[in-house]
């Protein structure tokens, strides 16, 4: 992508570039000075900025601007004389003169809600293929931020394995269940995954802040009867809620609610958050949901109580409808994971007889992001080469 012409705007405090493409953009001088790419600017080591908005004068304006033979844009910014050089690829992806989001819920490019019709059609890769392709990784962690889950075949069954993949791109984070936990039916459990009963779709640890961005859940052994996994998009369930009931959306986006777990010795874990949050500018950023762990709700006005409840209820009758849920059977050497702050996963209940014996672990999705854009950017300079 190349840069056709340039225009300066408004006596010097903004630019408008047209590619070569037809679509055009325009800047701000302030904010071009801000993310100028010369190592006056940014580190040339780690890329990190080097100054402060307080070393940009406030009246920095676009003294001038010319299009470089490879078709970039070279600007020299005012009162400083400062010269720096914007390649037209960079601005296009970083360009924010566009219109702004409509309404509350959009999500951005990169996820695609879904619901049953993924049934068959799970993203899928073997362990042994992620450790060795890491373009084979790459499209799993990229299936894993555009779905929310994924699955991995023919692992390795010894205790802990499941900790080897959350090491592919990230690190395992530590909660007071350990490293990682066993999920089998217990004497006492000290949470009702521990049983052999049926689990409605729900997120893990809502009563964490920060809760952990990414589970893992790894089969060991599976020799029972029923016990299927079943996920199920919350983005979805959301947006279909918000569809049939607006009022009911906008009551679990605008009204936080309170979590807790105190199931063990020395822990009391508390948050509060919303069912749907939205980022400021509307954007569906997260859900949480999760029926055991709900504690009373304190901070909704009696007025909307009622009727909160009531928009809870269709929140949960349409994540148990079998038209919004994907199932399966994990087998032993079989593990998947799920976006925790958007996937709710669920279990059908199991047989008293046989085995069933699953591990699991906490990651977050830094790290799965990190490595999948430095995959990309390595494909990119492939590419390029």
């Amino acid at each position: 992508m190349t840069a056709e012409t340039i225009e300066i705007l408004d006596k010097g405090r903004a630019l408008r570039v047209c590619w070569s493409d037809g679509e055009s953009a325009r800047f701000h001088a302030i904010w071009l000075r801000d993310n100028a790419l010369d190592p006056r600017t940014r580190s040339s080591a780690n890329g990190q900025r080097l100054i402060t908005v307080l070393d940009i004068p406030a009246d920095t304006v676009i003294a001038s601007a010319e299009l470089t033979v490879g078709g970039d844009i070279a600007i020299t910014f005012a009162p400083e004389q400062h010269q720096a050089v914007f390649p037209a690829f960079w601005l296009r992806e970083h360009g924010y003169d566009k219109p702004a989001p409509a309404g509350n819920g959009w999500l951005g490019p990169e996820i695609e809600p879904w619901d049953a019709g993924l049934q068959g059609q799970v993203p899928t890769a073997s362990y042994d293929r992620l450790r060795q392709d890491r373009a084979a990784l790459g499209a799993w962690l990229g299936a894993v931020q555009r779905f929310g889950f994924a699955v991995v075949t023919d692992m390795p069954t010894h205790s802990g394995g499941l900790c080897e993949v959350a090491d592919l791109f990230g690190y395992v984070r530590e909660t007071n269940y350990g490293r990682w936990f066993e999920v089998r039916a217990e004497v006492n459990p000290t949470n009702l995954a521990y049983t052999n009963l049926g689990l409605q779709a729900h997120t893990d640890n809502p009563y964490r802040d920060p809760v952990p961005t990414l589970q893992l859940l790894a089969c060991l052994e599976n020799s029972v009867e029923g016990g299927d996994s079943i996920v199920v998009d919350g983005f979805a369930v959301a947006r279909r809620l918000q569809a049939e009931d607006p009022k009911a959306f906008d009551l679990l986006s605008r009204h936080a609610v309170r979590f807790e777990y105190a199931g063990s010795s020395g822990v009391c874990l508390r948050s509060k958050r919303p069912f749907i949050e939205l980022g400021p500018d509307g954007e569906m950023i997260a859900i949480r949901f999760n029926n055991r762990s709900a504690a009373a709700f304190t901070d909704i006005p009696y007025e909307e109580m009622a009727a909160f409840y009531a928009a809870y209820r269709l929140f949960a009758e349409i994540l148990e409808d079998p038209a919004m849920e994907v199932s399966f059977k994990l087998r032993p050497g079989e593990l998947f994971i799920v976006d925790n702050t958007r996937v709710m996963h669920a279990r059908k209940a199991f047989s008293g007889s046989g085995k069933r014996w699953l591990q699991g672990c906490y990651a977050d999705k830094d790290g799965l992001l990190s490595t999948l854009a430095a995959i990309r950017a390595e494909t990119r300079r492939e590419a390029a080469e």
